[in-house]
């Protein structure tokens, strides 16, 4: 009689450079003045960046930001590419050892887990080398190796629920593309007259939160709360006004809009919401705060993410280390002055889309948290 043997799944954490091996070294820094354009991707640390004429690595790799990133739980550090390309340095290049794990399931992983533990310095959080290779990962084994066909197990669950969760992201970008089109055909093909932002923009007043509201609880707004895609802030920190970090000098209001003035984040731009009101940001972005007789606040948020805005903006940069515009180079742009009615008709189409958008967020909120727990059981052996 022939016996079904059953292999138990021992789980086990091993660090990442047991499973990877690491590419840094084959990376060839190079500035954008020598960069030539070509048909091979260029990566950094979020995703594809721009073209190159020639390729460094041909094959499949997983990418993990080293600096300019966020390595929060559920937020995206780590990303795959296949085929010809060019990775700068701000992105760790790894091969994933096909004998010990699935690149998908690495992915995944560091995708889903807090690795901020990882992570030095302060004004911008770096992953460096030695940190990332001691990432303790969450390993199926069986027999004493590594079990693949369970991790592609787990993989299989986990793009399909992945699947659901991008659907409702969909309907989303749908909507906002909806309303950068009725943007566009409003008021970039109109024949509108040229003037300063400056002169439509009331004139904001920093503040010492440690000195003038010392035991205020605030939230506060820096560069890694805002969603350079959805353009939105999307977390902030709490702080005490006595602890509030140096940079902390400048009060929010509702309905300004607030837009970075330090590369590489010049495309950081977001309207605050009505939670964040009199809340404080910091003094790496410029307040766009309106008068409401020259411009209305959505107007001026669509006006300010547009691509032609934020290439004017890299025109005046300036410093080498931390280049950057300062408030008067953006008071100076000019943009087109649309008859108020117009703008106000804009503002009441973008309240009827945002009522659309927060029905699509409860079903993908339901999507996401599903995405979640099952992530959480998958690497905890509970799948």
């Amino acid at each position: 009689m022939k016996t079904e043997q059953i292999y138990k799944i021992e789980w086990r954490e091993v660090q990442l450079e047991e499973i990877t091996e690491c590419l840094d070294g084959k990376r060839i820094p190079i500035t954008e003045s020598e960069r030539k354009s070509g048909i091979i991707p260029y990566y950094g640390a979020n995703g594809q960046v721009g073209w190159i004429d020639k390729p460094i690595f041909d094959e499949e790799l997983l990418l993990v930001a080293e600096d300019g990133g966020s390595w929060g739980k559920g937020e995206r550090c780590a990303y795959i590419i296949k085929g010809k390309s060019w990775v700068n340095n701000h992105a760790h290049v790894l091969r994933v050892k096909k004998d010990k794990a699935n690149i998908l399931f690495i992915m995944h992983w560091l995708n889903m887990e807090n690795l901020n533990k990882y992570i030095s310095g302060t004004t911008r959080g770096k992953l460096n080398q030695k940190a990332m290779n001691k990432i303790k990962i969450p390993l199926p084994f069986s027999s004493g190796k590594p079990d693949l066909k369970e991790q592609e197990r787990i993989v299989s669950i986990l793009e399909k629920a992945e699947k659901q969760k991008e659907r409702g992201k969909k309907s989303e970008e749908f909507l906002d593309e909806y309303l950068k089109s009725v943007f566009n055909e409003m008021f970039l093909k109109s024949n509108s007259q040229f003037v300063e932002i400056g002169k439509g923009i009331l004139k904001t007043k920093n503040v010492n939160p440690e000195r003038d509201f010392p035991d205020k609880c605030f939230s506060y707004i820096d560069i890694a709360s805002i969603d350079n895609n959805e353009k939105r802030i999307i977390e902030t920190k709490k702080v005490l006004g006595k602890e509030a970090p140096d940079r902390a000098k400048q009060l929010v209001k509702y309905n300004d809009t607030l837009v970075s003035t330090v590369r590489p984040n010049l495309n950081a731009v977001a309207l605050v919401p009505k939670s964040l009101d009199n809340q404080i940001c910091s003094t790496g972005f410029c307040i766009l705060r309106t008068d409401n007789k020259t411009f209305i606040p959505e107007y001026l948020f669509f006006i300010s993410k547009t691509d032609s805005f934020i290439k004017s903006l890299v025109t005046k940069c300036r410093g080498a280390n931390y280049p950057a515009v300062s408030n008067r180079d953006i008071f100076s742009l000019k943009i087109p002055l649309p008859p108020l009615p117009l703008q106000q008709k804009f503002s009441n189409i973008v309240e009827k889309i945002e009522k659309m958008k927060e029905n699509v967020k409860k079903t993908k909120q339901s999507s996401k948290e599903l995405f979640n727990s099952l992530m959480s059981k998958a690497f905890r052996g509970e799948l």
